[in-house]
């Protein structure tokens, strides 16, 4: 009896099944029929339609078909003429054997392939067939499904080993509950198997993808449910501040006036943290719309009960950052028991990986003696040997740069579990924060502060001369106001990947790198990509300007050491630096109000989100933002990002249309498990009601048997789904 868990060594040839297990690691009959066709093709297509490099699905008649040796090589090759009434096309075996017997002149059989040319004339090479006599016996169906190459094998063979696969297993075993299975008017997993990989029509196939993105979602949201129900179990020391203590003295002292939407944040924070039971929280919200000051109320809340406060941030650069801001912020409150501190003050730290031996050793013995009640800090943070006198409050910055485990590593510092604030600058559509951040609560902000001032965003194309000389002749014009720009790279040098932080697009023009479904021929290399700007080629190009001569120009990027990134950017936010040449480690919490313009060079290469989260650091202190996207691709999705950027400041509308462009199977990142870690089925913009049948039934199942020991095949699949690597991924976005 075979089963999904039979191994295709058992069911297919030696040589189909190494062709599985080395282009794709297919292993199981479970992996194989997780193997999902990528279209569909109706067999009443004909030969008229054929082009080099299209793939046909045609029935045919062979026509003529001869064999002779061949020049070359041993052997003999069959080429055949086959015609469907509406054009004739070669057909080439250069193996003859086992063809020449089937494909003889009045055969009729359905033939697959993509098209190529030899001598000008068309041709299919070593294409897929099945004779009508032996398809049309139960086996034939109104549409052929077509997959992704799996190495050389041709996806006509694909698709006769999954029908075999199909066709011997006995049933798939059941995972979702019967009853939801009737309430949700669903197909049971061998039906929605059937449905994909050999469906009738294609509603059989919207049906079956159906019950498999309903899957989907109930495995995320099972595993979301679980984490919710463990989190509730947990009781923790209610943090609220005292009064006339620091939280207080902070909002005494802040010189604007906080904004409806970080008030009523700041009090649901406030109402958290006053239970016994954990926060868990995530904070989104516009760029610059004032994420930075509700978390430090929030860390003063927990200095002023007795606790600590911990701020991881994914950069050196960006932890400095923070740690420059929150003490400007606090003043004489930051420099408790210190000569000039304030009485109730207290002491902000950094912690960093490349401190020197000395600082780090002062930071380690103020944190872990208490003096230092907000502590500031990159991975730096949860390693071994930093302990906490009684951490109360994790706050941690853009999420999507660290893992759950990095989170619980440093939840795990107290003890007694921490109230946890999550931060993010990229807004997130409803429907992905239910997928993705579903055992969080979240708050938004929506509302910019006042002062802040319209950005205006430009297309600039690089090819043409004029306008690139335009482009820095309009920042000296900035610069001569008394203004700063930035000039943001991809790369540190020519020859270097793209720099931490950096999301590169591939190219437009290289097509798809996963593979087609032809029949596993070499169809040539993609053009090689263009070169990427770099932060030091463009630096001395602008040092080289004649229109921007005696400017002031640096550069930053990750590599640099601790303290000289520290120096570029205390020297840029006093004013000492006009033009900063950067890489993306200036995407988020870099506050120079200052800094009025930005260059984005092959601004192509990004995605909506991070070019909408560099834009954001212009703008900042009143001044009018100007923003402009130099690229140099043509692609049609490139064009579509930098337009939808420029058309916009709706972070919320950016995000959808980079959501889009990304695919949601993005949500979950890369794992080792290739295809299957990835969303097949379920579209998190358009599959809102099913994600949210799917959470109603995860909780209620979830509540009844917290362990799923009453399902174990459901069981299996949040396991197998949410690995310790996936879990880390659930909550990226």
């Amino acid at each position: 009896m075979y089963t999904e868990a039979t191994p295709l060594t058992k069911v297919l040839a030696a040589r189909e099944a190494k062709k599985f297990k080395d282009s794709r690691g297919i292993t199981t009959v479970g992996d194989l029929l997780a193997y999902w066709p990528r279209r569909y093709q109706s067999p009443e297509s004909n030969l008229a339609a054929a082009t080099v490099g299209s793939y046909i699905v045609a029935v045919a008649e062979v026509k003529s078909a001869t064999t002779r040796s061949m020049k070359a090589r041993r052997g003999t090759m069959l080429q055949a003429v086959i015609t469907d009434g509406t054009k004739d096309l070669e057909i080439t075996f250069f193996k003859a054997w086992g063809h020449e017997g089937k494909l003889v002149p009045g055969t009729k059989a359905l033939f697959a392939g993509k098209v190529s040319s030899f001598n000008n004339r068309l041709q299919l090479a070593h294409p897929g067939y099945s004779l009508l006599s032996d398809f049309d016996q139960g086996k034939r169906r109104d549409l052929i499904p077509i997959y992704k190459a799996v190495g050389n094998l041709h996806t006509w063979t694909v698709t006769e080993c999954v029908r075999m696969v199909l066709d011997l297993l006995v049933e798939s075993p059941e995972a979702i509950p019967e009853d939801v299975l009737d309430r949700r008017d669903l197909l049971d997993r061998t039906s929605a198997l059937r449905g994909i990989h050999t469906p009738e029509s294609m509603a059989e196939v919207a049906q079956a993808r159906r019950r498999m993105s309903y899957e989907e979602a109930f495995v995320l949201q099972l595993a979301l449910a679980q984490r919710r129900a463990r989190q509730a179990q947990e009781s923790t020391i209610a943090r609220s501040p005292r009064p006339g203590g620091l939280l207080d003295a902070f909002d005494a002292r802040l010189p604007f006036t906080l904004t409806a939407g970080q008030v009523d944040v700041g009090r649901t924070l406030a109402e958290e943290m006053a239970r016994d039971v954990p926060m868990h929280r995530l904070l989104q919200g516009e760029v610059g719309s004032g994420k930075t000051v509700i978390a430090v109320r929030a860390m003063l809340a927990a200095v002023d009960s007795g606790g600590q406060a911990a701020l991881l941030a994914p950069t050196e650069v960006l932890a400095a950052q923070h740690h420059r801001s929150i003490s400007a912020m606090l003043g004489d409150l930051a420099e408790g028991g210190l000569l000039g501190g304030a009485e109730i003050g207290t002491r902000v730290t950094l912690l960093t990986g490349s401190m020197s031996t000395a600082a780090r050793r002062r930071a380690l013995l103020d944190i872990a003696s208490g003096d230092a009640g907000i502590v500031v800090g990159t991975h730096a943070l949860i390693q071994e040997h930093v302990s906490f006198q009684d951490l109360a409050l994790v706050v941690v910055d853009e999420q999507h740069r660290f893992g759950v485990e990095q989170r619980d590593a440093l939840r795990g510092k107290a003890a007694q579990p921490p109230h946890v604030l999550v931060m993010t600058a990229t807004p997130i559509p409803r429907t992905v924060a239910m997928t993705v951040f579903g055992d969080m609560e979240t708050s938004t902000l929506s509302e910019l502060p006042a002062g802040r001032a319209p950005i205006t965003t430009h297309v600039v194309p690089e090819d043409k001369p004029g306008w690139m000389q335009r482009t820095w002749q309009r920042i000296a014009e900035e610069v001569a106001q008394g203004r700063q720009a930035y000039v943001v790279c991809p790369r540190i040098g020519d020859d270097d990947d793209p720099d931490e932080g950096a999301e590169i697009f591939a190219a437009d023009v290289t097509g798809d790198s996963d593979g087609d479904d032809g029949g596993g021929d070499d169809d040539g290399e993609a053009p090689p990509p263009r070169p990427l700007a770099s932060v030091h080629r463009v630096h001395a190009e602008l040092v080289a300007n004649p229109a921007l001569a005696g400017l002031r120009v640096e550069v930053l990027h990750g590599r640099l050491p601790a303290d000289e990134k520290d120096a570029v950017m205390r020297d840029f936010a006093a004013g000492q630096i006009d033009v900063l040449v950067s890489t993306t480690v200036i995407e988020v919490g870099v506050d120079v109000p200052n800094a009025s313009v930005m260059v984005v060079m092959d601004a192509d290469r990004f995605g909506v989100s991070q070019l909408h989260q560099l834009r954001g650091r212009v703008g900042r202190g009143g001044l009018p933002g100007l923003c402009l996207l130099v690229h140099a691709g043509d692609g049609e999705a490139a064009h579509e990002r930098l337009d939808a950027v420029a058309g916009t400041t709706d972070g919320f509308e950016l995000a959808r249309i980079d959501l889009r462009q990304r695919r949601e199977g993005d949500i979950l990142g890369s794992s080792q498990h290739g295809v299957r870690s990835q969303l097949q089925f379920l579209h998190v913009l358009e599959d809102e009601a099913l994600i949210m049948a799917a959470r109603e039934d995860a909780v209620a199942v979830v509540a009844d048997d917290p362990d799923l020991a009453a399902h174990p095949r459901l069981a299996e699949l949040v396991d197998a789904r949410v690995d310790t690597e996936q879990a880390a991924y659930l909550e990226r976005g």
